[in-house]
């Protein structure tokens, strides 16, 4: 018979090895390491320890079992698998209470390019009762085959009495855009912001410029014939101004009380008069008011104050408020003479005259 690792007793019995020592030090380490850990990634979390002593006479070194036990974790994967499901899920449930629920938009800022919709998505999200995407999601335009559900999975969480938002400025040319929405809902509430047409149409262009420089000049894109002809109403920059137009589409499937225009001239002049207007438009109590604004001069235009929380001012990005291309005074004058009559229709069509000359 092999000899053990251990001496033997006398009469052939083999001793008992020696006790182990157990490294108390090394798990209480791992164990305040787990909890410290758990406590850090989870503010909901409970922590579970489990101990269970070594009964007496028994040499193995028992296990400790520590569990994060995450109340939220699991319901929350399953809102991001199927956004559908989350939007579904009661309120009264406890992750609804803490996170709240993803919706579709009861409100879109619909157009119009370079009008100012940017600035009033930022000025309006500063609401505490609004919820908005940040970037365009240009579901109703180009993304609208991959269906609601996709779509509800890019808005934000809002709470009971909240508000979701969107902003594409396409929508509002978009001749497919007013049946899409009306079809998700016909109770969305729609802002428009409208600008002068011939500014507009020269900021859309000076835009286009910055990412195309060798595009001609402006005057040949508007007017046919190297300049020499009529207004070319197809170039896009153009087209986008006719407004009464596209709002035909609009009331096609909305009544006009669901229609909120904002002026882009009075966002400049007046963001705390505009704001006050649209938040009575989306039945909010006006929290947006002139206290939050100031103008800056360098840009030529108002910016968010410092808030409380100890954050920066918050002005529009380096596009914004750029200095347009120079455009002949003729020309000008020949856009003005061409929008004249379709700006004085899309007046009697909204009910207000927004002084565009």
């Amino acid at each position: 018979m092999l000899l053990g690792a251990y001496p033997r007793r006398r009469y052939g019995v083999r001793a008992a090895p020696p006790p182990l020592r157990r490294p108390w030090p090394y798990v209480l380490s791992v164990l305040v390491t787990y909890v410290c850990y758990c406590a850090l990634f989870s503010a909901d979390a409970t922590v579970v320890v489990i101990v269970r002593r070594a009964p007496p006479g028994e040499r193995r070194l028992q296990k400790k079992s520590v569990s994060c036990v995450l109340p939220f974790d699991e319901k929350m994967e399953e809102e991001e698998r199927d956004p559908a499901a989350a939007g579904s899920r009661s309120s009264s449930s406890s992750s609804s209470a803490k996170f709240g629920n993803k919706e579709l938009p009861s409100a879109l800022i619909v157009g119009v390019k370079k009008g100012g919709t940017r600035a009033v998505l930022e000025f309006i999200r500063i609401h505490p009762d609004v919820r908005a995407v940040g970037t365009e999601t240009h579901f109703f335009d180009r993304n609208h085959e991959r269906g609601l559900d996709w779509y509800r999975s890019l808005m934000p969480r809002t709470l009971e009495g909240q508000i979701s938002m969107e902003k594409t400025p396409s929508y509002f040319v978009t001749a497919e855009a007013p049946r899409r929405i009306a079809a998700m809902s016909r109770h969305t509430r729609l802002i428009v912001v409208v600008r002068d047409p011939v500014t507009r149409a020269i900021s859309d262009y000076t835009q286009t410029l910055t990412k195309s420089p060798h595009l001609p000049s402006f005057q040949e894109l508007a007017f046919r014939n190297q300049g020499l002809g009529s207004v070319d109403a197809s170039w896009n920059a153009i087209r986008i101004g006719l407004y009464a137009l596209h709002l035909e589409r609009w009331l096609s499937h909305f009544p006009l009380q669901q229609i909120h225009f904002v002026s882009g001239e009075r966002l400049v002049s007046d963001p705390a008069g505009e704001l006050g207007r649209l938040q009575d438009f989306l039945g909010l109590k006006r929290i947006v008011t002139d206290k939050h604004f100031y103008f800056n001069r360098t840009k030529g235009f108002p910016c968010l104050k410092k808030p409380e929380s100890g954050a920066s001012p918050r002005c529009l990005g380096k596009t914004k408020g750029r200095t347009h291309v120079a455009i002949d005074r003729w020309a000008i004058q020949r856009l003005r003479d061409f929008y004249r009559p379709h700006n004085v229709r899309f007046y009697q069509m909204v009910g207000q005259d927004f002084r565009w000359e």
